[in-house]
């Protein structure tokens, strides 16, 4: 019997905000501390040698990262920090929670290997670091191709995903690895690739920002060829300083492949570090599938249904009647081959289910009790297929059961185009408003190693391995091509999605073969326009076109859809001579008065010898509603108490930020920490002092930001 453990996954990176003081504790308990300082590494160290010879310095950090990891007593530690060349210090945190139940596919059940035409390319000799929660490098299908790598958490050379006995146990790394370089019972992309763990993220999958910072340079540092982050927040901004630290990295010659998040469908929901300006963002495909749907015969009602995590999935062949099961907190009668639906709420949808199967009920539905959408799921899997809808379809069904208490429902399967995944986080970025997701992966329903065995998995964090495994490929058989000329191939030959905008998919889906194969790489291949607002605006991009073939080719642009306001100028046909290159200029000009506000996007259509390639593009004229705020943080101090450190990702330049606290029960203002006149925009970074407030144990933090007479408000409960 198949037995998968579905999960939607994009590990979060958690800036750790502590409650109570890290060193309280014995004063010669053992502690561990990343230190970020303001001088070199080097200087610092004699001076720890000196004034602290017993403390042990675990890592030294220079290239990314300016600082050092060190373990010592709880006593030395406090007075270490208090150190003026400390700019912060962040606790290697010790986790102790419950370990999640994962229900594993049987050997068995793996589906057979596709017969396709072998490729000479398997990825030989490239390196791969996977920085992530750790690998099982004992996995069967694994062991070959592991190398090596570091833990970032632990600060050792044992990057093993997290264990029971260590907390709550991790698959992710491990499913990550499989996609890449599996080599067993399980083929990766690139099977013959070296895969190495950089271990960023501890139990339950969660570590600092620094953390990922320090593996990315631990990674550059041992000569990657490529780094995957199947990792982000939900900062959407260009600065912040992962994607800061990812840039740096691929200015060193590596190539990184980031997923772009699972907060989709809505707009402007790429988290950091899938902004990064060079790196390879990716979104998730859905690869053609079934979608059920119920019908109400008698009405023609069609009602969505979503899945729901450890629940076998909706496969009904034939039409039901439904049953009312209420909340679920009392037992329900016999519901042999029936649909049982449950309003949410009260206890949980394990509860609900155990229920249903007591009743012996043929299905569940489960109907959500407010409209705000959530991401269903249990603990545990279960065998009776179940599924959410929502409070409108919910509500509706109650309501005719109580006209037809004998309602039955068909089953109906649409049959689905390959499309953007609706969880795949969609651009663009504020601040310089580029396109993101470049690029699309499969990311549904993916298959892959776990600890102990193989797992279904969908997520971004999916799609960017199966990137990094075809990147693999292609480095291998193009071994000094640029990490920019590698990212130009992939883009290059992805397949565009018909129906499906910039910001859902880039250039489209990859393809690994066609990359191979390109007669021609296009750089510079997305026209990031960016912000327009003054009476008449002029835009140019450049494209650079490298024929890699043994023939002519011949360029010509398709004049795009006149508009009112826009006017393209577009290069002349030319025809590029055999490895040659030919820089192209695309000018835009635009009178923004005359045009809707807002993100304009769509492609100009580029037919090299007769083939179209699509060029996105996008820029936003005067105004669009994406988030002022657009990612926050804040985080204790560790050298002073009541200190506490914010940032703010702003998406525009504004006139006035100020921070007030409020008590969060009374609304009683309480005083305000931050006010800054015109600021840009970007990552704003402030300390706020809260020793001059009244003390609570929460405050609630209103920020302010104002520009051409409109504020915009966020508000945050502090400390978490």
């Amino acid at each position: 019997m198949k037995r998968i453990f579905p999960i939607c996954l994009l590990i979060s990176i958690l800036m750790i905000t502590l409650t109570s003081n890290i060193f309280a504790s014995s004063p010669n308990q053992q502690k561990r501390l990343l230190i970020e300082l303001h001088t070199s590494s080097l200087a610092f160290e004699e001076e720890l040698t000196r004034d602290f010879p017993t403390v042990q310095i675990l890592e030294r950090f220079d290239t990314l990262f300016n600082g050092i990891a060190i373990e010592g007593k709880t006593n030395q530690l406090e007075r270490i920090i208090e150190n003026e060349e400390v700019k912060q210090a962040y606790p290697i945190m010790t986790y102790s929670v419950t370990p999640e139940n994962l229900q594993l596919i049987e050997t068995a059940d793996l589906p057979a290997s596709k017969d396709e035409e072998q490729s000479p390319y398997t990825g030989k000799g490239i390196k791969i670091g996977v920085i992530d929660t750790g690998i099982d490098y004992n996995h069967p299908d694994l062991q070959m191709n592991y190398q090596g790598g570091y833990d970032l958490v632990d600060f050792d050379d044992d990057p093993m995903e997290t264990t029971p006995e260590q907390g709550m146990p991790t698959i992710h790394g491990t499913h990550v690895a499989g996609i890449i370089a599996a080599n067993g019972v399980h083929q990766g992309v690139a099977p013959d690739a070296e895969i190495y763990s950089y271990r960023a993220l501890g139990p339950g999958g969660s570590g600092t920002s620094v953390q990922v910072i320090a593996a990315l340079e631990k990674a550059v540092n041992d000569g990657m060829d490529i780094i995957n982050l199947s990792l982000g927040n939900h900062v959407n901004g260009p600065d912040y300083p992962t994607s800061v630290a990812v840039d740096r990295a691929i200015d060193q010659g590596v190539s990184i492949v980031i997923a772009n998040g699972n907060e989709g469908p809505d707009d402007w929901t790429v988290g950091s570090p899938a902004t990064a300006t060079d790196a390879i963002s990716v979104g998730a495909s859905t690869q053609p599938y079934q979608e059920p749907m119920l019908l109400e015969p008698i009405e023609n009602k069609t009602i969505s249904l979503s899945p729901i995590a450890n629940a076998s999935e909706w496969n009904l062949s034939r039409d039901y009647p439904i049953v009312s099961g209420g909340l679920g907190t009392e037992p329900i009668p016999d519901a042999t081959g029936q649909i049982v639906l449950f309003q949410r709420g009260e206890i949980s949808f394990q509860e609900k289910m155990l229920q249903a199967e007591k009743a012996n009920a043929r299905a569940v539905l489960i109907y959500n009790d407010s409209d705000t959408p959530i991401e269903a799921g249990m603990e545990s899997s279960t065998s009776t297929p179940a599924a959410f809808i929502s409070r409108e379809d919910g509500e509706w069904l109650l309501a005719q059961l109580q006209d037809q208490p004998n309602l039955w429902l068909s089953t109906t399967y649409l049959n689905r185009d390959n499309e953007i995944a609706p969880f795949s986080s969609r651009g663009p970025v504020t601040a310089n408003w580029k396109i993101k997701p470049e690029i699309v992966a499969p990311g549904v329903d993916i298959i892959s190693t776990v600890p102990d065995g193989y797992a279904s998995l969908q997520g971004t964090s999916m799609a960017a391995p199966y990137v990094t495994g075809v990147l693999a490929v292609l480095k291998e058989a193009y071994p000094d091509w640029s990490p920019a000329q590698l990212k130009a191939a992939l883009l290059t030959q992805s397949e565009y999605l018909p129906d499906q905008k910039p910001v859902e998919q880039g250039m489209g889906e990859v393809d690994l073969q066609a990359a191979l194969e390109t007669p021609v790489i296009i750089e510079h291949s997305l026209l990031n326009l960016g912000w327009m607002d003054e009476r008449v605006e002029q835009r140019t991009h450049q494209l650079k076109l490298t024929n890699l073939s043994d023939q002519p080719l011949a360029i010509q642009f398709d004049r795009p859809f006149i508009e009112q306001g826009v006017r393209w100028t577009l290069p002349e046909s030319e025809t590029i001579a055999p490895s040659e290159s030919s820089e192209m200029e695309i000018s835009l000009t635009i009178r923004p008065d005359q045009l809707e506000s807002g993100v304009h996007q769509d492609y100009l259509t580029v037919n090299i010898n007769a083939e179209p390639y699509q060029l996105p593009y996008l820029f936003v004229n005067q105004t669009a509603s994406f988030p002022k705020i657009a990612g926050f943080e804040i985080e204790p101090s560790l050298k002073e108490e009541q200190i506490y450190h914010v940032r703010l990702q702003l998406a525009e330049a504004s006139e006035r930020v100020t921070i007030d606290l409020y008590d969060p029960v009374t609304f009683t203002y309480l005083g305000q920490l931050f006010i800054q006149e015109e600021v840009e925009a970007g990552l704003l970074e402030a300390e706020l002092d809260l020793s001059v407030i009244e003390p609570k144990e929460y405050y609630l933090m209103n920020v302010a930001v104002e520009k051409d007479q409109q504020t915009d408000y966020f508000q945050q409960i502090f400390p978490y």
